[in-house]
């Protein structure tokens, strides 16, 4: 049955050594699980630093690597729906940038693997993740039985073709573990992250790690969970933090009830098809 929940983001620090991210990032989700939390998230590339060259060197394999067991783990002795963040996931020979979802007995959930690789040149930046990196080649909504949610990956913000497709499917919230950086982030994190909420009338939350000025990649910060209409309900500042919100059902069917977005659309003109698969990241 939907109804409401709290879901925290822990904006986790994130540095080189691979042990102590995994430990942070369990500590914080622990704190936040203490705080009523029901479901958590953790950051992209949370166990590493965010370095499209050092990606393979981090890579773990489903389901023995160092972090996805911690993930399971934490989310099973603590009782919540945990949305790993994303780590370096190998399979086979391709490295992907893959997030683990987790529920309550530790059971997995789905995984989503990055869809939209981060390739761009923008000024004092340079990235191709598709360097070291391979496409996810699907979408992923994820049962939590008490709510259904989407999850995307950072880049895959930019294309909102994908929020619409999983909104259409009946998520009540779009989790985006993220690493926009000090170039994008403030000219587009805090828009586009409202901007998903508005367009599609559900409830936006993206997490970033910490802010590390000494970083090679420095990251934005300013983790969010934006509602339905677009209000910023909590957002982190640069550091380490876990801010949290309540996730409302009612609030989705209010705000589509006096502007009926989804109801109005032409698609007698226009439609999106999903090529769907299996929850964990394959066809």
């Amino acid at each position: 049955m939907v109804r409401k929940f709290k879901l925290a983001i822990c904006q986790s620090n994130v540095a080189g050594d691979k042990a102590s991210n995994i430990r942070n990032a369990e500590e914080m989700v622990r704190q936040a699980a203490s705080q009523g939390a029901e479901i958590v998230m953790l950051p992209e590339m949370f166990n590493c630093p965010y370095q499209t060259e050092l990606f393979p060197a981090y890579a773990e394999c489903y389901p023995n690597g160092e972090t996805i067991q911690m993930l399971s783990g934490t989310a099973k002795t603590a009782g919540i729906v945990l949305v790993g963040g994303s780590i370096p996931e190998k399979d086979g020979d391709i490295v992907y940038n893959t997030s683990f979802i987790f529920g309550p007995q530790g059971e997995l959930l789905g995984r989503h693997r990055k869809v939209h690789l981060f390739d761009v040149d923008l000024p004092d930046l340079k990235v191709r993740e598709s360097n070291t990196l391979g496409p996810g080649n699907c979408l992923t909504v994820v049962d939590a039985g008490f709510c259904k949610l989407g999850v995307i990956i950072c880049f895959d913000v930019r294309f909102p073709e994908i929020a619409r497709l999983l909104a259409l499917e009946g998520i009540q919230a779009l989790l985006i573990p993220a690493a926009f950086n000090t170039v994008t982030g403030p000219a587009h994190w805090k828009l586009s992250m409202r901007m998903r909420a508005v367009d599609n009338q559900i409830y936006v939350a993206a997490a970033s790690p910490a802010r590390d000025e000494n970083a090679g990649y420095v990251v934005y910060g300013h983790s969010m969970v934006v509602d339905p209409w677009g209000e910023v309900l909590a957002e982190a500042g640069l550091g380490s933090e876990i801010i949290m919100a309540e996730i409302n059902p009612a609030r989705i069917e209010e705000v589509r009830g006096r502007l009926p977005l989804l109801a109005q659309r032409r698609t007698d003109l226009y439609s999106l098809q999903w090529k769907k698969g299996d929850g964990n990241g394959n066809h």
